[in-house]
């Protein structure tokens, strides 16, 4: 969206009292204008919204550290940008500590309702059709957002949720303008919204249709909201007001009276809500190249399945062949790195995932017998064998019966958004939230201003209701996730955060663009920026490309070769910040993608 100028005013307090005396310190800089791209020192910033990369940075110029930074660009994004992220869902967080020189994880993805038996799921022995489940009580996940992000703050942050989220209070008071994006997301959700009364007084004017270009849109709901939690603390969420007005939101949808849609009630109690926890989990740690990776595990996929992809790809030095070469050798990496994804990761509360087999480089020279060099692939490949590399007294599930694939492996274009930030003391941020496919699953909580999630159509439904799979719906069960925030280091110091929206293209997202910086040796910038194309081992064998990949010599060359693209228009909104050896970093987000992101640094370079 998203790099429109815009005005903030003194009330960037940030907790600072009545009247915020010194908050002339904390107002953006107008001399430096949105870009996407921006290099300096003193801490930086990268976001899909310039709003959001703009608190960040008013949060590090005031003292606040990188996490405190990444929590206040969050909150302004579901503002700004609540068809992709907000409180009604949830996120992973990878945080780097400089003072201790460690990695943490914070998982605080959304978990299904206790009574959510995977039997409700289906109808007459079949999965629920897909698009009565994901408009629905049946597809919201207990929200994780807020809980998450007072983890955060606690454990690793120098400031109190009230102040980071004053900013986003002033944003949804004030309101911010209109651009082509949120009237492009608005109108993909149109008909949903008009079923739904809340949905309807917020998102769409008088005439039922989107708020246009140029007009300013408010959301003092969700003020009211963020008002209430900075006062009364995340308990108003999950244990008070709040906690009641999901549930009811969840179990008698607000269906505008004669509405033709069917919406399907959900099972969520305010016990479900009582009990969520926000999770500190050991980063998936694996190197390339003389990189170590610090990314998500289980529930999430894309720590293990980059891993694994770049394990298999490592073998092969980028100078020893032609850059097409190179690709193919990636694309059929990726599909294989899909195959045992698929097969193998799930929530491991639930399922025995076999990590460790997995990142074995032993078992990725085993599996790379089945990468074709020579040509693509003309088979969906299969799921290759990690057990015997788990170590002694190890155990994991068997392979899985092939399911209904999750929403994430089926539409590409789902929403999601990423935040990276970095603070002066050296500590970094790579944030990825959502709320799912875009607009969750259609319901504003009345008179609160923000979407429930749709997270649990990320399940993967198997034909019969009590077939194994290690990614199927089971109460409390967090849903597989592709979101994929990550941290590379080399010799201990950091070099780059990054991460990206897209479903299940987030992975070969992050994927490309290390490979493009990596091993390519393109600049952080121009790396994000490059055509993308995605290999996830589908079933038609093609790869997901953007039309500009599509028209480029590489792909023509990968095509003489057997592969074939499907062009889904565009692929991911990545962010990151690069660590440079003179001790600047630029920061970067998309120049075009969903509008264009937002980079800024406290200190520009002259």
């Amino acid at each position: 969206m998203r790099r429109i100028l815009f005005s903030v005013s003194a009330a960037l307090c940030l907790g600072l009292g009545p009247g915020c005396a010194t908050s002339s310190a904390l107002k953006p800089d107008a001399r430096q204008p949105p870009a996407s791209t921006a290099t300096g020192r003193g801490g930086a910033a990268a976001t899909v919204d310039v709003r959001a990369t703009s608190a960040a940075i008013q949060v590090l110029r005031s003292g606040g550290n990188a996490v405190d930074a990444a929590v206040a660009a969050a909150s302004v994004l579901g503002v700004t940008d609540p068809y992709s992220c907000g409180i009604g869902g949830g996120g992973f967080m990878v945080v780097y500590l400089a003072a201790d020189q460690r990695v943490v994880t914070l998982d605080h993805r959304e978990t299904a309702p206790q009574a959510l038996e995977r039997s409700r799921l289906y109808e007459k022995g079949a999965p629920l059709p897909f698009g009565e489940f994901v408009t629905s009580g049946l597809s919201v996940g207990v929200p994780g957002s807020l809980m998450g992000w007072s983890e955060a703050l606690r454990l690793y942050g120098s400031r109190s949720l009230a102040d980071v989220l004053q900013p986003a209070i002033h944003v949804a008071e004030q309101g911010f303008e209109v651009d082509a994006t949120f009237v492009a997301q608005t109108r993909h959700n149109v008909e949903r919204f008009r079923d739904f009364t809340s949905s309807a007084a917020l998102f769409l004017g008088p005439d039922g249709q989107p708020w246009p270009v140029g007009s300013t849109f408010k959301n003092p709901g969700l003020a009211r909201t963020y008002r209430l939690v900075s006062e009364g603390g995340v308990p108003v969420f999950y244990r008070g007001e709040l906690a009641q007005a999901i549930v009811d939101t969840v179990t008698r949808p607000p269906l505008v009276p004669g509405a033709w849609r069917k919406v399907r009630p959900g099972v969520m109690r305010l016990d479900d809500l009582e009990r969520y926890e926000a999770l500190v989990r050991p980063p998936v740690t694996s190197t390339y190249r003389g990189y170590t990776l610090y990314g998500m595990g289980g529930p999430g996929s894309g720590g293990v399945t980059l891993a694994l992809t770049l394990n298999l790809l490592e073998a092969q030095e980028p100078a020893s062949v032609s850059r097409t070469a190179f690709l193919h050798r990636y694309l059929e990496a990726s599909r294989l790195a899909f195959a045992d994804r698929n097969a193998f990761l799930g929530d491991p509360a639930f399922v025995s995932v076999p990590e460790a087999g997995l990142l074995s480089r032993d078992y990725a020279a085993q599996r790379r017998s089945a990468l074709s060099v020579a040509r693509a692939s003309t088979t969906t490949a299969a799921p290759g064998n990690p057990l015997p590399f788990q170590g002694e007294g190890s155990t994991a599930a068997p392979l899985s019966e092939v399911a209904r694939p999750s929403a994430e492996e089926t539409v590409p274009d789902k929403e999601t958004t990423h935040i990276t930030t970095s603070d002066a003391a050296g500590n970094l941020v790579a944030y990825t939230c959502t709320i799912e496919g875009e607009g969750g699953n259609g319901m504003v909580v009345p008179g609160y201003g923000f979407l429930l999630n749709n997270e649990l159509t990320d399940f993967d439904l198997p034909a019969s209701v009590d077939a194994p799979h290690p990614n199927a719906p089971a109460p409390g069960k967090r849903p597989r996730s592709s979101m994929s925030p990550l941290l590379v280091f080399k010799d201990g110091a950091p070099v780059l955060a990054l991460g990206s929206p897209g479903g299940s293209t987030i992975i070969t997202t992050v994927g490309q663009t290390l490979v493009n910086h990596l091993d390519f040796g393109m600049p952080i910038d121009q790396a994000l920026a490059a055509p993308r194309v995605s290999q996830r081992n589908s079933p038609d064998n093609k790869s997901q490309a953007e039309p500009a990949f599509i028209a480029s010599p590489e792909a023509t060359a990968l095509a003489a070769m057997g592969h074939g693209f499907t062009n889904v228009g565009q692929i991911g909104a990545l962010t990151a910040i690069r660590f440079h050896p003179d001790g600047t970093v630029t920061a970067a987000a998309e120049p075009t993608r969903r509008g264009g992101g937002s980079a800024m640094v406290v200190e520009p370079v002259k």
